[in-house]
């Protein structure tokens, strides 16, 4: 695969983010008492029938390469996505966005620490007026269960977007993805059977929309790390949240007050000049 620029890397995360939000979104339409595990599991089963068809002309051999590395991918992306329902349900859909989109900051010293990658003025500046950003939108005044929750989802997907680098690069984006889904299930099964609720098959129509987004952004975000150098264009993670809020505005009535728009400032100004550093040093 070509490597990609910096500035096409961080096009590509914006567009897989603002997708996402509409994976986030229909997760939020569930009701209070729906059976959490047995709509994340019908995302990974809806995820794994959308793949098939893709991935049946993939090489056998190829397609178990790196498992260990799939294994682990797997069962941080499904306990993640379990803490992303609950917070999703539990807070609106922009502050539970922004909390997520601490991730991009959590990335960079997970990317010094097992990736030996140098942090640049401008990276590390990027990352932290994109976190104080969150922090203006999010207004903290004390902490609860949900933004914790939220808070390990931020590490999940920092975690997950963090060891695409250690997946076999001739394996496809569709074999990746299709493996993530495919090692989580007996686990996903499991917590269901533990859950003890009554099988619900309303949700699945949901699940059906939710995966086919979160594969979109999944996909994306796969050419975009194995592409790019992660500190260089993580922060572009942070632009997902413009969608949030008007995906909020639009579907759920949550308007905006004058911290988010000051907030979503801190977020986006940032890109647009780390993208503009980038692509100087390139010409």
């Amino acid at each position: 695969m070509p490597k990609m620029s910096v500035g096409l890397a961080m096009a590509v995360l914006i567009i897989g983010n603002l997708i996402a939000v509409f994976s986030d979104a229909l997760i939020k339409t569930l009701s209070a008492d729906s059976a959490v595990y047995q709509f994340v599991l019908f995302r990974q089963l809806t995820a794994v029938l959308i793949l098939l068809p893709f991935c049946l002309t993939c090489s056998k051999t190829s397609f178990i390469d790196g498992l260990k590395w799939h294994f682990l991918r797997g069962h941080i992306w499904l306990f993640g996505a379990v803490f992303m329902v609950i917070a999703l349900n539990s807070m609106p859909l922009a502050t539970a966005n922004a909390i997520f989109y601490a991730a991009p900051l959590i990335m960079l010293p997970l990317a010094m620490l097992l990736f030996q990658e140098k942090l640049t003025i401008h990276s590390i500046s990027a990352g932290i007026l994109g976190f104080i950003g969150v922090l203006i939108v999010i207004q903290p005044t004390q902490i609860n269960w949900a933004a914790i929750f939220a808070l390990i989802v931020a590490f999940t997907l920092a975690v997950n977007n963090l060891l695409i680098r250690k997946l076999p690069k001739h394996q496809t984006v569709f074999q990746t993805l299709m493996l993530t889904n495919l090692v989580g299930i007996p686990v996903s099964l499991g917590l269901v059977l533990w859950e003890d609720k009554p099988w619900d098959w309303a949700p699945m129509l949901t699940a059906v929309g939710s995966s086919t987004f979160i594969l979109i952004y999944a996909g994306l975000a796969i050419l975009a790390y194995r592409s790019g150098e992660v500190s260089k264009i993580a922060s572009a993670e942070y632009s997902g949240l413009l969608g949030a809020v008007a995906v909020g505005i639009l579907w759920f009535d949550e308007m905006p007050d004058f911290g988010m728009v000051i907030g979503t400032a801190f977020i986006v100004m940032p890109l647009i000049w780390l993208a503009r550093i980038e692509a100087k040093k390139i010409s």
